[in-house]
């Protein structure tokens, strides 16, 4: 049996970056290592030892990605299956950047023993990476099958929106917006608030606005490369454009009817998970919230958190 004694997304960064780190040519591994050093107040990688943690610090690598761990359970048993979904974004979504830098270093992670910073029941060090997959829609292609790699397969850093639709498309009704990761819209990644409050309070329920403008700001924030920035408009056509120019202009006061939210362990990244039903979410906002909710927002969307799903 091997647990993760932290957050998983937060286990899986530290390892690997650590690992990516220490492997690099020394002008490489500098943003690396300037990425770490917001861990050296915890132990730095000695914080995998260790059980205590409270309030996880602002950690990310220096790619733009997201770790997110398929929700569920910490602890494993021999032949039980880890899924991990890594999301690199920008100049990072490059095939050879994760054959040459992200799956040596997690094939080191899966083989590698280092007993002066891991647990003897951690996960590190005792397993295998049995199957990689590459999005491609609402698919995924395969890119290793048992532990073997097609090296004849090379995604393209756009494929994952293959049959993505942004203009409105009344399909069904939705009602149900269930965050299956904890989120954190308040705070700006910066200063890690307080944990005043055993209830959420009313002024931290996200209303469907508060949604889409955390999620306008993620998109604003992402680099294009070479220092510039790629605007959320940049990615949608003009029909899109306006239409998310009117919503963002306008009330877009839908009632919440009912609302189940829970505060999630100080050990966590995010502050809140839970369940909102609200009236009925418009067909033109859809698009948009699947979009939110791919690309994550809020704080620590390095560590998977602020995604959801709609029902």
């Amino acid at each position: 049996m091997v647990w993760f004694h932290h957050f998983p997304p937060l286990e899986f960064s530290l390892v690997l970056g650590t690992i990516i780190a220490d492997s690099l040519p020394t002008v490489q591994a500098r943003p690396w290592r300037k990425a770490l050093e917001v861990w050296k107040p915890y132990g730095g990688i000695s914080l995998i030892k260790n059980k205590n943690l409270k309030n996880p610090p602002y950690a990310k690598w220096p790619v733009e990605s997201v770790l997110f761990c398929y929700p569920g359970k910490r602890a494993y048993g021999e032949g039980e299956l880890i899924f991990l979904e890594l999301k690199l974004i920008g100049d990072a979504a490059d095939h050879a950047f994760f054959l040459e830098v992200i799956l040596p270093a997690l094939e080191k992670a899966s083989s590698v023993i280092d007993t002066r910073w891991q647990r003897s029941d951690s996960l590190w060090g005792r397993f295998d990476v049995q199957n990689i997959y590459v999005a491609r829609g609402p698919n995924w292609d395969t890119l290793v099958e048992d532990s073997t790699l097609d090296l004849k397969y090379v995604p393209t850093s756009y494929q994952w929106s293959e049959g993505l639709v942004l203009e409105p498309v009344p399909l069904k009704t939705f009602q149900d917006l269930t965050w299956v990761t904890p989120f954190d819209l308040q705070s700006d990644g910066d200063d890690r608030p307080s944990r005043r409050y055993k209830q959420i309070p009313p002024e931290h329920i996200p209303s469907l606005k508060d949604i889409l403008i955390s999620f306008m700001i993620r998109m604003n924030s992402l680099s294009a490369g070479k220092g510039e920035r790629v605007e959320l408009w940049d990615v949608l056509n003009q029909d899109a454009m306006d239409s998310f120019e009117r919503m963002m202009a306008s009330e877009l006061d839908v009632p919440m009817t009912h609302g189940n939210f829970y505060p999630v362990l100080e050990s966590q990244p995010g502050r809140w998970i839970g369940k909102q039903t609200f009236e009925s979410i418009p067909d033109a906002i859809i698009p948009y919230l699947s979009l939110a909710s791919i690309f994550h927002v809020g704080a620590h969307t390095h560590f998977g958190c602020g995604t959801f799903i709609l029902e």
